[in-house]
């Protein structure tokens, strides 16, 4: 099933892990953005990371191993 949302933003539990996704993301060339976590969706950590959708396999395995994620969820 394909995702028409145009973006997704991961979830972290910690600031100090969005900022070592963040670094991940820019080694690896994935278009991001560091945005406030939208309101209806919750987390710890007042920070998350938005991408496109598209990118979603990249992020999965750009982040595995090296970052912990809480989730990963669609946003308009």
């Amino acid at each position: 099933m394909t995702d028409t949302k145009p973006f997704c933003v991961v979830l972290f539990d910690s600031t100090s892990e969005a900022l070592l996704a963040e670094k991940l993301f820019k080694k690896a060339d994935i278009p991001h953005k560091v945005i406030p976590v939208p309101r209806h969706l919750s987390s710890d950590c007042g920070v998350c990371i938005r991408f496109f959708t598209s990118d979603k396999e990249s992020v999965r395995e750009t982040l595995d191993g090296r970052v912990d994620i809480r989730d990963i969820c669609s946003i308009d």
